[in-house]
């Protein structure tokens, strides 16, 4: 498992864990019934405190991406297909947002942004 934390980030350093836990569940990465290295051993292997680590996995955990089994351990929890799909809705919901941001700076109308995605989907299928 991979963790890359930005100091220079303004995202707190526990939710820089639980997105990058997050996304390689989502990329199949980790598997269900994965175990996830202890608090300890993720705290000391990524240099943070391991109340930073265990804020990040009670997320994770409350969020349904994680089961913790007291004296085994934290594993990847079975996929949950609405959650899975909510969480593609709002990643797909925020670039939709910052398109429209775009869009709206450079004074097109929706019908404008509507053809460049009929353009985008026609070019994908080719």
């Amino acid at each position: 498992m991979k963790i890359l934390i930005s100091n220079s980030s303004s995202v707190p350093i526990y939710e820089q864990i639980k997105n990058s836990i997050i996304e390689q569940i989502m990329n199949n990465e980790l598997k269900e019934e994965e175990p996830l290295p202890s608090i300890r051993s993720l705290a000391f292997y990524i240099h943070i405190s391991v109340m930073t680590v265990k804020k990040a996995y009670d997320e994770l955990e409350k969020e349904g991406y994680i089961v913790t089994r007291q004296g085994k351990g934290s594993f990847v929890a079975p996929k949950n297909m609405e959650l899975l799909r909510e969480t593609k809705l709002q990643e797909m919901e925020n670039y939709l947002s910052k398109a429209l941001d775009i869009a709206n700076f450079l004074h097109l109308s929706i019908t404008d942004v509507q053809e460049l995605l009929k353009y985008l989907d026609r070019r994908e299928k080719e």
